[in-house]
């Protein structure tokens, strides 16, 4: 009896890689969801192909021929060195490691732009007004380890064009004196205060021990999981300011995002750290500090805010990549 599994059905690798977990899945081409997802440590792992490797034998030792991994980092070359975490390699030597036929990579932002295409009901929570134009571009941020920011745009063509960028790097933005004076504090530290060195997992133990600094109390080594979990439950005031300031200053980041692209079809909120944050973003100051752009305050209220709700969308995006989940925006 023939058991050679078909081409169009042979399962495919997908993987999404941030600082600190490697998430890989496997998805077929005959229509049925993506299944066996596994989260694992990066730091347990020198590099992509050991991770893919232990994930692989997790799974069965499937027989996989393509691969599409998203990955917290620039895309450009053969050898990606990552910002967040220590992993360096090549990806062609990757792919021959692995035995694939193909590795696409795809920044891990990049993904989450395509997999915007197919999120729709429960997939998207609508915090605040507005109501996105047809056709227009959407703008995407989320942090994370780091902050991650891309874009989506429709082409003349009529297609949507995913855009990766690094706009978490971008220089961090106060809107008033108590942030500046957290900026301050910041500048000690690090010559270039990026975005992401507030609006972060790093940005949120950054911005408690800064606010701990400018009240005179002493910090303790609290690490994000620990300010995020004493603000939500009321236990320190720190903590508490430093959850909303982060709220608040990605609402500014968003906003920066949004009037940039022009992205009237809507900004979508992913990463991490908001998925954890439940009920509580809703009521943040996030959206207030979206809509606060002055003489632009009626242009960005007209601007719907979303927050991703859906489980692991970068490997709905990846999935995609390879041409085995279709879906078009709301």
């Amino acid at each position: 009896m023939n058991t050679t599994i078909s081409p169009a059905i042979a399962p495919r690798l997908l993987g999404d890689i941030g600082g600190t977990h490697a998430r890989f899945a496997l998805v077929h081409g005959d229509g049925t969801p993506i299944t066996q997802e596994v989260t694992l440590s990066t730091g347990q792992y020198p590099d992509l192909a050991t991770a893919a490797q232990a994930y692989l034998q997790q799974a069965g030792h499937p027989a996989v021929r393509q691969a599409c991994i998203a990955i917290a980092n620039p895309i450009d070359g053969d050898v990606l060195k990552m910002t967040n975490n220590h992993w360096q390699f090549s990806i062609e030597a990757t792919r021959k490691q692995l035995g694939l036929d193909s590795l696409l990579m795809l920044n891990d932002w990049e993904a989450m732009a395509m997999a915007a295409l197919a999120l729709k009901g429960a997939d998207l929570e609508q915090i605040g007004s507005g109501e996105a134009v047809p056709d227009a571009p959407k703008g995407l941020i989320g942090p994370g380890t780091g902050l991650g920011v891309s874009s989506l745009v429709r082409s003349r063509r009529g297609d949507w064009v995913p855009i990766a960028g690094e706009g978490g790097h971008v220089s961090l933005s106060p809107t008033c004196a108590r942030e500046a004076d957290i900026l301050r504090v910041l500048w000690r530290s690090h010559p270039h205060v990026s975005a992401e060195r507030a609006i972060s997992g790093m940005g949120l133990e950054n911005l408690y021990r800064a606010i701990c600094e400018l009240n005179g109390t002493e910090a303790e080594p609290l690490v994000a999981a620990q300010v995020t979990a004493r603000a939500l439950a009321g236990q320190d005031v720190a903590c508490e300011e430093a959850l909303e300031c982060m709220c608040r200053l990605l609402g500014n980041a968003a906003a920066n995002l949004a009037v940039t692209l022009g992205a009237r079809g809507g900004i979508y909120i992913g990463g991490g750290i908001i998925e954890r944050l439940g009920d509580y973003f809703a009521q943040s100051g996030f959206r207030a500090a979206f809509e606060a752009k002055g003489r632009f305050e009626n242009y960005m209220q007209r601007i719907p805010t979303y927050v991703i709700r859906a489980k692991q969308p970068a490997l709905m995006g990846c999935a995609m990549a390879l041409g085995v989940l279709h879906g078009q925006p709301q």
